[in-house]
């Protein structure tokens, strides 16, 4: 399949290029990831004009959880094929903000290019929520890339109790209640119960990013236990419900394991993409909520 020097689209499908080629391995995980990879694709919503006058003031949602906790501190490795090409971490911290007089979490997640691979397409990505520790949705958002030379920031209030997102742009857009940003969805997928979960079942998180809103879908595929670097885990199998057109050909190209255990913890990401193979494995874990579900 030869590529169009102009559109780079052959018959609704990216032909990839070397620095999307390489951009592919960290959409798998980034900080926001997982959510990237679930991403089916997005539609713009309406920017908001304010008018005069009193705002709706929406309830805040509640949600019972604890699959996880600050303190916590996840490790992956991305792997290119045989290469080991990048790093993402993510972790969870306690926040001295306040907000609507509700707790706030602190979340982070970098992901970061390694040896050789920096030579390649040097990424250095930081992504920082500060999400609801009651109801697990995101007041603020900040998201710092450079990727092969490309930079760009980002920064988004999201004013739940409104429904609205603010970009840094000063663009203000009218989303769904308790809409999720790419690092806060990481978190609440793993608040979802999934103990009634039959082979099928299709589990979709609103998220808004890059302006648009993008609905994460999950297709739940089945229980397995799978063998990684560091031991043998118990896990639930989730496959993203995707359009051709994106990175990833189809459904059966993307398929990403959690842990089957109160953590829900995502331990293996395995896509094929039109260059090749990409894998992203969790190498080490601490300060978790429960213990985890390993051999």
């Amino acid at each position: 399949m030869s590529c169009s020097p102009d559109k780079g689209v052959v018959r609704h499908r990216f032909c990839i290029s070397k620095g999307m080629a390489s951009k592919a391995v960290f959409s798998l995980f980034g900080a926001g990831v997982l959510s990237l990879a679930f991403a089916q694709g997005g539609f713009p919503p309406s920017p908001v004009t304010p008018s005069p006058g009193r705002a709706i003031n929406y309830p805040l949602r509640t949600i019972q959880h604890d699959a996880f906790k600050p303190g916590e501190k996840l490790t992956y490795v991305v792997h290119y094929g045989w290469i080991d090409a990048g790093e993402a971490v993510v972790e969870l911290k306690k926040s001295d903000r306040d907000l609507q007089g509700r707790e706030v979490w602190h979340a982070v997640g970098t992901g970061r290019s390694l040896g050789a691979f920096n030579a390649f397409f040097k990424v250095d990505d930081t992504y920082q929520s500060y999400f609801d520790a009651q109801g697990v949705f995101p007041w603020i958002f900040d998201r710092k890339v450079s990727e092969g030379g490309y930079e760009f920031t980002q920064n988004y209030i999201y004013t739940q109790n409104q429904r609205e997102v603010k970009t840094q742009e000063d663009k203000v857009y009218k989303v769904p209640g308790s809409v999720q940003d790419m690092l806060s969805a990481f978190y609440y997928a793993r608040t979802i119960n999934y103990s009634t979960a039959v082979v099928g079942d299709v589990y979709t998180i609103e998220t808004f990013m890059d302006g648009e809103l993008w609905p994460l879908r999950m297709q739940f595929m089945g229980k397995e236990t799978i063998k990684l670097r560091n031991g043998k885990y118990k896990c639930l199998k989730f496959q993203p419900v995707v359009q051709e057109g994106r990175i990833f050909e189809g459904n059966d190209d993307l398929n990403v394991w959690i842990t089957d255990d109160g953590n829900h913890i995502p331990v293996l990401a395995q896509a094929q993409v039109l260059v090749g193979s990409i894998k992203m494995e969790l190498a080490s874990y601490e300060g978790l909520a429960h213990p985890i579900a390993k051999e």
